[in-house]
């Protein structure tokens, strides 16, 4: 039995949890199903706030060729507004942020291995090639949960994540630089920024109902959408059939974690889910892998961290809940784009509530 951290998932925050405690000396394993990095499909997208936290940890979203944005659009059928965000934000490939924060963090010290895990219990992690034991393991594998460990799934419609990788091109260029899209239609949303080489990132979150009257067919229900809007049609241009397309399903939004077993700091998606149309999954990603290495190394229980972080986690992950479930309803997106209309500085500060606080730097920690 060790007595440092297992960290499992070298994501987001599986990767501030590692970079925090190796700014303190602390030694720390990484384990992660994948020796390569990949390209998530949920994340492309950074908020000022998560931009400040990741300055703390050392990584220069500029120097990644980060896509500025300040600009939000909603769409609504044929109906658009146009809000000026609160604060500058970015567009960046979660393959590009994943692969400078692991760097960092194996840079710093921390251990890696390339392992699978199928199972955990108290004080052990069961990976495909080996067990691995310690006092304290934290549970960093974003939205996909280890069996013994499944985040509850009460929603009767639930919400699948599907996403086009568009390459760059002089027509997006124009119509997106400088801008986040959401266009907004029963059942779902899709949301639109460009990334760094000016690649397009094109997440839609849907109902598996909308999905189900598309036939079960992602494409087919771009398609559709594509046909009943035209600012849609001109963002995808020719050709986007042939795109890759990525899914995954059963996406628990608004759950928050707040008991915890013996040991078991549970960070990012499996701490709090909140739903992609905020931006701010990123930033609580962060958070909560900073607040988990700080806990740990002031000797704060799993149990404290995980019922302070839930705390924190709550007013973000439920002021966006309810934006999410009036903006995938018609009278909801168009009473958005009214308010927009109307008082643009009320969206702002929407969007400024649906922001986790910012871990506090690596300094006071």
């Amino acid at each position: 039995m060790i007595a440092h951290p297992l960290i499992l998932g070298a994501g987001p925050a599986g990767c501030a949890a590692a970079i925090t405690l190796r700014a303190r000396g602390v030694d720390c394993t990484l384990i992660d199903r994948d020796a390569t990095v990949g390209d998530p499909l949920c994340g492309g997208f950074l908020s000022w706030r998560t931009a400040e936290q990741l300055d703390t940890l050392g990584i220069d979203i500029a120097r990644l060729g980060a896509h500025k944005v300040s600009t939000l659009r909603l769409f609504a059928g044929q109906d658009m507004r146009e809000v000026a965000l609160p604060h500058r934000a970015y567009g960046l490939s979660r393959h590009a942020l994943d692969s400078e924060m692991r760097r960092i963090a194996l840079a710093q010290g921390a251990r890696f291995i390339a392992d699978t895990i199928k199972g955990l219990g108290e004080g052990y992690a069961m990976g495909a090639q080996e067990e691995y034991h310690s006092r304290s393991i934290f549970l960093a594998t974003g939205k996909h949960d280890l069996r013994g460990h499944s985040r509850p799934r009460t929603a009767k419609d639930t919400t699948v994540g599907i996403r086009l990788r568009l390459p760059a091109s002089p027509a997006r260029d124009r119509l997106l630089g400088g801008a986040i899209e959401l266009h907004l239609f029963p059942g779902g949303y899709v949301g639109i920024v460009l990334q760094e080489g000016g690649s397009a990132n094109i997440c839609l979150a849907v109902r598996k109902s909308a999905l189900a009257c598309a036939g079960g067919s992602p494409v087919a229900l771009f398609a559709k959408l594509a046909q009943d809007n035209r600012a849609l049609a001109d963002r995808l241009g020719e050709g986007w059939e042939e795109a890759r397309v990525d899914t995954i399903g059963a996406v628990p939004y608004g759950w928050i974690c707040r008991e915890t077993s013996p040991g078991l700091y549970r960070l990012g998606d499996q701490a709090a889910v909140i739903p992609s149309l905020a931006g701010e999954g990123n930033s609580i990603a962060i958070a909560s892998g900073v607040a988990a290495a700080s806990a740990f190394r002031t000797g704060r229980s799993a149990q404290e961290y995980q019922r302070a972080f839930a705390t924190r986690a709550r007013r973000p992950v439920r002021l966006a809940a309810a934006l999410w479930h009036m903006a995938e309803t018609p009278l909801g997106a168009r009473a958005g784009l009214a308010l927009a209309r109307i008082a643009p500085a009320l969206v702002t500060t929407f969007a400024e509530g649906a922001r986790i606080p910012p871990a506090p730097s690596l300094a006071q920690t």
